[in-house]
């Protein structure tokens, strides 16, 4: 089967489409004839193996321990491994695995649901770990209740439209923060309030929010205290920011969350089976929508993956294989 492979860590242009062989169906496993697969930020790290971190987490600093890249993933049923009674060959599906920027992906079962009638497989694809990074930020993680004001920094990006319509789906006043650009975007989303911050520093507006979900990380923990309201809640989502160093903010507000008078909250998101099927009802009753920017084929990947490093997508970007 086809491949997106590297050997190495670095730009895209250590990407490269390469014959591999075909994933063999493990007890347990499905395995997906890929459709449509589509890029995140962590791919955009893991290419790279910055910060450096992320080759510790591998345990390989010079070279990346898995030659393939891709974590979401929509597509058919090809076979099903011993013990897999939920789906069988001809199933659309879709969800979270590794190695999804292929022709054919093994899957566990629980990181598959079926597919919604009323989507195309493109948009199947981009839902998976952004929309779960953004119902596990807002609901687990900040405790998000109705009625509460709401502001999603970063709101056009791959996280960020899913967060808008999740939050509004839970209840809450959304106040959306992004570019020029993208304004009428979140609004069309269902933000009821759209921040320009070319033109303003919703730090600085005297507005106050029960939660803020920081998906840009571009302010200090100080600025984002004088945007919260007494017993507030800063959550900051892992490798969703726009600096190169994402995750350090990540692992700094674990330390500093005991000494300050807020509660600060960090995360990376988890695939759980319960979630994914709450997405797939979201998605079947049109509670939310995927926002798509741009779509390349398989062999495209390396300039998908240096569009998406320029932090300039609206939305998702997505791969069709």
């Amino acid at each position: 089967m086809r491949a997106i492979v590297r050997d190495a860590y670095g730009s895209p242009d250590v990407l490269r489409l390469e014959e591999v062989e075909k994933p063999v169906v493990g007890d347990g496993q499905v395995l997906v004839r890929v459709h449509a697969a589509s890029l995140n930020l962590g791919d955009w790290h893991a290419m790279r193996g910055r910060p450096y971190i992320i080759r510790l987490m591998g345990l390989r600093l010079r070279r990346p321990k898995d030659r393939l890249l891709g974590g979401d993933v929509s597509g058919r049923v090809e076979a099903v491994g011993k013990n897999v009674t939920e789906f069988r060959p001809g199933d659309e599906v879709f969800g979270m695995s590794i190695r999804t920027l292929a022709e054919y992906v093994a899957v566990r079962d629980i990181g598959l649901v079926r597919k919604p009638a009323n989507v195309t497989f493109e948009q199947a694809a981009a839902v998976p770990i952004a929309a779960i990074t953004a119902l596990q930020g807002l609901r687990d993680v900040g405790g998000i209740r109705p009625g509460q004001e709401v502001l999603i920094n970063g709101a056009s990006g791959g996280v960020g439209t899913f967060a808008v319509q999740i939050a509004k789906v839970l209840g809450a006043t959304v106040t959306g923060v992004c570019s020029t650009r993208n304004v009428d975007l979140v609004r069309s989303l269902g933000a009821d309030r759209v921040i320009d911050y070319t033109r303003e520093d919703f730090t600085r507006t005297g507005q106050r929010y029960d939660l803020i979900f920081d998906l840009a990380g571009n302010h200090s923990l100080s600025a984002y205290k004088r945007a919260l309201k007494p017993g507030g809640a800063l959550v900051l989502a892992g490798q969703t920011g726009r600096k190169e160093h994402s995750i350090l903010p990540i692992l700094t507000s674990r330390l500093m969350a005991p000494f300050v008078r807020y509660r600060l909250r960090s995360f990376f998101a988890s695939r759980k089976k319960e979630d994914l099927n709450t997405l797939r009802e979201f998605l079947e009753t049109g509670k939310i929508t995927p926002v798509i920017d741009r779509t390349y084929t398989l062999r495209d990947v390396p300039e998908a993956m240096r569009y998406l490093g320029t932090l300039h997508a609206r939305g998702k970007v997505v791969i069709t294989v």
